[in-house]
């Protein structure tokens, strides 16, 4: 029977696992403690509670991440208004707003005041046509204007994007982003987020779909090298072992780039991968209490922020989680001093719609870092991802990293899970 080993076991790994197990034997190689790699979630001791390691949020134009989830049975673990409603506050401006798309793609929205941005001009749709125009090289800011719709929609949602820079980031990779969401209307922008946590929603019931089909996840497998021998892999090593590989036995490495640039870039000439990173922050309070809020923050559970450090603040019960993306320019700031901003602008912008006042101090907090949370999303560093196929007859790629056509995205890490085993011919 074909047995196929992934390596890394991340959503890319995971998402390859789901999509092969009921065709063939699946071991999953994963060198850390856990699985879920950069979408996971963990009890913090100093908070005494479970959080995440990170927010995600998802859209119903996602279609990888819901054929994922429906596969593992997870599909009802998540939580969102149901439409395309998205509250915002502008913290410059000190005033609070609700975007609520229209479900068709005509864009109807903009034409009334209690469903557009404030202050947008009806001519500035015409800078998603230039976004989708633009050419490889081209940078997001080059394409943006200077008005209302731009400081306080698209330049925040390209940046939660792209996690980078604007004025380095690409715009076609912002374009890929547009086509699968704004330009096909509300009903492809129902936005969606865990319940409970991201382990509980991608990892935990994948994991366990594995085991019910008798495949194996190994953690704390670290696979070192690959031997290769007449133009496939027929050994794994992890540490002193070799792991034998049988002639219909296959491989998926879905580890990071700079992990895979010394396990397979050896072996593949003329390899090339994203080496240029950036990083996302989280903060996490913990409140003695849960927070709870009137209107469509009630409804919605989270508000985009525009004008401060941070950018999106999820309620998650006694949990207010922030999402501050593009982080590297943030890397000198000392933790207690962001965290005391952040805390700041939280109470102002959900203090008015708050049934409890939020205390004045910023409660116990945690900033989580990942300091390599996705590839620099630049056009230079969009050439250097690789196909899922290789030149090794049994070796795939995978990877939020790779030619997905995406940025860095839970999107883009389940569809390059897909996409490897398809490019072993092991799925159709």
């Amino acid at each position: 029977m074909t047995h196929v080993h992934i390596i890394g076991g991340g959503l890319a790994g995971l998402s390859a696992a789901i999509d092969v197990i009921g065709r063939a034997r699946v071991t999953v190689y994963e060198s850390g403690p856990a699985c879920g790699g950069r979408a996971r979630s963990y009890f913090d001791k100093a908070l005494g509670c479970r959080i995440d390691n990170g927010n995600h949020l998802l859209l119903s134009a996602n279609k990888a991440t819901f054929r994922y989830l429906g596969l593992i049975g997870a599909e009802k673990s998540l939580t969102g208004p149901g439409t395309p409603v998205f509250p915002w506050y502008d913290l410059e401006a000190g005033l609070g707003w609700t975007l609520r798309l229209s479900r068709g793609r005509l864009p109807l929205w903009a034409l009334s005041r209690r469903r557009h941005v404030p202050g947008m001009r009806l001519s500035e749709l015409g800078i998603l046509a230039k976004i989708l125009r633009a050419g490889p090289d081209a940078t997001v800011e080059t394409c943006l204007g200077r008005g209302m719709l731009t400081r306080r929609l698209l330049e925040p949602f390209a940046v939660s994007a792209l996690n980078t820079p604007l004025d380095q980031a690409s715009a076609a990779l912002l374009a890929a982003i547009i086509r699968e969401t704004l330009a096909l209307g509300g009903e492809a922008c129902c936005p969606w987020y865990p319940a409970e946590g991201l382990s509980e929603s991608f990892i935990d019931p994948a994991i366990a779909h594995i085991a019910r089909l008798q495949g194996e996840v190994r953690c704390g497998a670290r696979i070192s090298g690959l031997d290769i021998s007449g133009g496939r892999v027929v050994g794994l090593k992890n540490g002193d072992e070799t792991i034998p590989l049988g002639p219909e036995d296959h491989v998926v490495s879905a580890v990071p780039a700079p992990v895979a640039r010394t396990l397979v870039g050896p072996h593949l000439p003329g390899f090339s991968a994203p080496d240029e990173f950036e990083s996302i922050i989280n903060v996490h309070y913990r409140l003695p209490e849960p927070v709870e809020t009137r209107g469509v923050l009630d409804r919605a559970g989270f508000v985009g922020l525009v004008g401060g450090i941070a950018e999106w603040v999820y309620l998650k019960g006694e949990i207010l989680s922030v999402t501050v993306s593009a982080a590297n320019r943030y890397a000198g700031h000392a933790h207690p001093d962001l965290i005391a901003t952040i805390w700041s602008e939280i109470r102002r912008a959900i203090g008015p719609v708050a049934i409890r006042p939020l205390p004045e101090a910023a409660p116990p907090a945690r900033i989580v870092c990942e300091k390599r949370a996705t590839f620099a999303a630049t056009p230079a560093q969009d050439r250097l991802r690789p196909d899922a196929r290789t030149d090794i007859s049994n070796l795939a790629l995978a990877g939020d990293w790779t030619a997905t056509g995406l940025p860095s995205t839970i999107e883009g890490a389940i569809r390059s899970g897909s996409e490897a085993v398809k490019a072993l011919g092991l799925v159709s």
